[in-house]
């Protein structure tokens, strides 16, 4: 179907905020937990916390249901990152064998829409989940960001391209919103 509204495509089916949580290291869940992604080149490693999460009738109950709705966002943004090669999750600490178990089928459940051939390994006793994700192409974060030439990699610039779309995108909201202003 055809879009013709007023607004760009992007901020009316709002894929600039989808797009900005793949850039960010920090990913909240609704919850008020969180995710942290850090890709090293060997592999992603995956920390979920529980944040400013209240709920539960106990801390269990409450440790199990971020680490349910964070199985799901990880496979999101796995997804949305395109992120291949080894991923390490450090789920927060379950205490009962059944809730791991869960949790674990939970991301396997989610993973099956993924095209990317993924293998997943249960919980270990350490609450690390190990998996691996077929690489297809490189990684959106790698894709967008080169190198700092200052400190040498161990900070992120954006790319020229990305910049470039970045700025024209700017540059047509600014020009649409003084074209209404003149109107």
């Amino acid at each position: 179907k055809l879009y013709d509204g007023a607004a760009p495509i992007f901020e009316h089916f709002k894929v600039d905020g989808q797009l900005e949580s793949a850039f960010r290291r920090k990913v909240w869940l609704k919850s008020g937990g969180y995710i942290v992604f850090d890709e090293a080149e060997a592999l992603v490693a995956i920390d979920v916390n529980t944040g400013r999460h209240k709920g539960g009738s106990s801390q269990e109950e409450s440790i199990y249901q971020v680490n349910m709705e964070a199985a799901d966002e990880v496979a999101r943004q796995l997804r949305l990152r395109n992120v291949g090669g080894l991923v390490v999750i450090d789920f927060i600490d379950m205490k009962q064998r059944r809730n791991q178990n869960n949790v674990y089928k939970a991301l396997k459940d989610a993973l099956k829409t993924d095209k990317a051939r993924t293998n997943v390994l249960p919980i270990s006793q350490l609450g690390i989940l190990e998996m691996t994700r077929q690489r297809v192409e490189e990684s959106i974060h790698s894709s967008t960001y080169v190198d700092c030439p200052y400190c040498k990699g161990r900070g992120k610039v954006k790319s020229a391209l990305n910049m470039s779309v970045e700025i024209q995108r700017h540059i047509g909201e600014v020009m649409r919103r003084t074209k209404h202003e003149k109107e």
